[in-house]
């Protein structure tokens, strides 16, 4: 009753404007009372009317009525707040919207403090006594308080859900099997519950030794990043040493290999901590994955662990990088040698040998960035490519999720900006920035596998015209690569898989004969200035195809 009473008060004298109780209250000459910044700000409003009204009543003044503080009502206002805040000390036992309620409780409902899988009903302390005190409640099963208990009850036969079926892969009433689960592989949730809770720790085990492995590797990284940095320390001193003697005439070839030196660390730097980053991501991922399984570990309710269960995750393979030999700390000696080299032969490097002090900078070039070798090395970097409709030439077709390509008699496609018009070509909807690896299954005729930029002139130039685009052209006795009009032949066993492998950021781009030992066919160094996009060029005869793999 003191509840109703505090509530009651607090709506009667509560301010019009903002709902709320008053704050600095003020009475106007109507006699309603309001905040005073809630009427003053009113008021400002009609100060251009030059007549000011009661948001209440609608009673108006002229002029503008001074405001005075209600002290009576702001003391009424303090004892309310702290006859409520004492009220409201006692409504946290009380359901709120979010809580589990007590199905017991008549009128406003208590906070459920347990939940009964048995009776499917949810208790407050004092209604679930009898649970600890009746023997007849003794094998009744208590879990945290649920709002999701109706979900253990069959919706066919109102029955509890106490069985699992292995064949439907669900939970099933007693009568379930009788009729349409009848003959299926059944269990009780219970046993299920135990097989699947195995399996669970399985997979948790395989990811905690994951992350034990991925944690060695990140420090293993640390390690590595600071024996670039003080061996390109080391190698900088040295240089500069060896330069000074050299005085004046030396002075500009020495900043060049500090510069190249230090140009080359943060390359290297950089590519270590780029595999660190993708180790920490996988760290960050396995951890996550490992906390859901334990809460899911952790669930009381059988049925809701069966039903929020899914098969273990199977783990996709660790990031392929080559061993690295934590106690290294010689990556730049061979610039030493070749500057030591150039001062006992001055004149040689200033016309032949300086090329080889870049070179051994260069050469460098850090463990992680070298390019793959097997066949699963490879595959580490490979990458789906879907083919680009609306770039399709209308000689074309497309097909198998727009992964495969057909060389056909000539189709009507709608008009689009990014269209080829006079070639039998196609680029991909994705761009490549990074490190990607796709291979192309051609057919009977010949095709150009090739990348290329996005502004590649659509209606005038095949790919490997121009010096934006670049083609590896697979026929039938011979290879050629094309780039900027010029054709070059290659030579190269037979295949009808070719293998892409694109670093960007290198400037490398690869063509392999597929296989299980893979053969380099041709190979670019360049350096791309813009995202790329995979592309393929067919000619006839008509049903010749390649497919994206």
């Amino acid at each position: 009753m003191a509840q109703t009473g505090v509530q009651m008060d607090k709506e009667t004298i509560c301010c019009s404007v903002c709902l709320d109780l008053p704050k600095d209250p003020v009475t106007i000459p109507c006699g309603h009372s309001y905040c005073m910044n809630c009427i003053k700000t009113h008021w400002d409003e009609e100060d251009e009317k030059e007549i000011h009204s009661c948001p209440q009543c609608r009673q108006t003044f002229r002029p503008r009525p001074v405001l005075v503080k209600n002290t009576m009502l702001a003391d009424l206002v303090e004892q309310l707040k702290k006859t409520g805040l004492q009220a409201a000390a006692a409504d946290h036992c009380y359901a709120g919207p979010e809580d589990v309620s007590c199905d017991v409780c008549s009128g406003r409902k208590l906070k459920a403090f347990k939940s009964c899988l048995v009776c499917l009903v949810s208790y407050c302390e004092k209604h679930l006594q009898p649970h600890y005190e009746s023997p007849a409640f003794k094998k009744h099963k208590l879990v945290d308080p649920s709002n999701k208990l109706q979900e253990n009850i069959c919706s066919r036969h109102g029955e509890v859900m106490k069985m699992f079926c292995r064949t439907d892969q669900q939970c099933i009433c007693y009568l379930c099997p009788v009729e349409e689960h009848k003959g299926h592989n059944t269990v009780s949730v219970a046993a299920e519950r135990t097989e699947r809770q195995r399996e669970l720790e399985v997979s948790r085990l395989n990811i905690q030794q994951r992350i034990q492995d991925r944690e060695k590797d990140v420090k293993l990284l640390q390690q590595e990043v600071e024996n670039i940095n003080v061996s390109a320390d080391k190698a900088v001193l040295d240089n500069e040493k060896i330069f000074t003697e050299l005085i004046r005439l030396m002075e500009e070839r020495s900043s060049d290999v500090k510069q190249q030196v230090r140009s080359q660390q943060r390359t290297e730097v950089s590519r270590v901590k780029e595999f660190q980053e993708k180790l920490e991501q996988e760290i960050t991922e396995l951890k996550r994955n490992d906390t859901e399984l334990k809460k899911l570990s952790h669930t009381e309710d059988h049925n809701q662990f069966l039903q929020n269960f899914s098969s273990p995750t199977y783990l996709s393979g660790p990031i392929y990088f080559p061993p690295i030999d934590p106690f290294c700390l010689r990556h730049f000696d061979g610039v030493q040698k070749a500057v030591s080299e150039v001062r006992d032969k001055l004149q040689d490097v200033l016309r032949d040998k300086w090329t080889n002090i870049s070179l051994m900078v260069t050469e460098v070039n850090g463990l992680l960035s070298q390019e793959p070798k097997t066949e699963n090395e490879f595959l580490e970097y490979s990458y789906e490519i879907t083919l680009d409709s609306n770039t399709v030439n209308t000689h074309l077709s497309l097909s198998e999720e727009n992964k495969k390509v057909t060389f056909t008699g000539g189709l009507n496609y709608s008009s689009h900006p990014d269209r080829f018009t006079n070639s039998a070509q196609v680029l991909s909807r994705e761009s490549l920035t990074g490190r990607f690896y796709w291979e192309v299954e051609k057919g009977e005729g010949g095709v150009y596998v090739a990348v290329a930029y996005k502004d590649h002139n659509t209606v005038n130039e095949r790919f490997g015209d121009s010096e934006k685009s670049w083609a590896f052209g697979c026929f039938k006795n011979h290879y050629e690569f094309r780039h900027n009009n010029v054709t070059t032949t290659v030579s190269g066993p037979r295949s009808s898989r070719v293998g892409v492998y694109l670093d960007h950021r290198a400037g490398i781009l690869s063509f392999y004969r597929a296989s299980e030992t893979m053969t380099l066919l041709h190979r670019v160094q360049t350096t791309f200035t813009q995202p790329l996009y995979a592309g393929l060029y067919l000619f006839g005869p008509v049903g010749n195809t390649a497919e994206l793999c």
